[in-house]
């Protein structure tokens, strides 16, 4: 296909969540870096419930911290957003900085307890360098958790808000 480059096809099976595919391309060479037609890395795109696909492409050197254009997000914010504790955790052990701000002035602890998810809540707050930050619009990651009625997550971080304070 005319201008199908392999960061298209590399983009392509990790956003399909082909491990072998993925692993093929990148042993043929491919930069996974390299950002596709829609200006976007393989490692923005992957399949995120697949912490396979982001262990091989953080092993062929992917950037974790690379930022979406539109947003300023980090995969370690769609990840958290979403619920997706393994791939968080391969992208934090492997380099991800959990401590940096999307456009909005939110770390991905702010989008994860917004949208209820307290596992990896509760994981974000033993890497986060400050669980009661605010986001450009004033609130802590507790402050979205009740505005969302994220009730346990809220009552879970205000617990360990107070029990850490020192």
């Amino acid at each position: 296909m005319a201008g199908h480059t392999q960061a298209d096809e590399l983009t392509t099976a990790s956003a399909r969540g082909d491990i072998r595919e993925v692993e093929m391309i990148l042993q043929n060479g491919a930069d996974a870096n390299e950002r596709n037609t829609w200006n976007r890395t393989a490692i923005q795109v992957m399949k995120l419930g697949n912490p396979a696909i982001a262990e091989a492409l953080l092993s062929a050197n992917a950037d974790p911290n690379v930022r979406d254009p539109v947003l300023g997000l980090t995969v370690a914010h769609d990840a958290s957003r979403d619920g997706f504790l393994d791939t968080l955790k391969v992208l934090v052990f492997r380099g991800a900085d959990i401590n940096v701000i999307d456009n909005a002035g939110n770390l991905p602890l702010h989008l994860a307890a917004r949208e209820g998810h307290q596992d990896v809540v509760e994981f974000l707050t033993q890497h986060t360098s400050d669980p009661s930050q605010r986001n450009g619009g004033g609130q802590t990651p507790c402050d979205l958790a009740k505005m969302h009625n994220r009730s346990s997550t809220a009552q879970w971080l205000e617990a360990y808000v107070l029990s850490n304070q020192k």
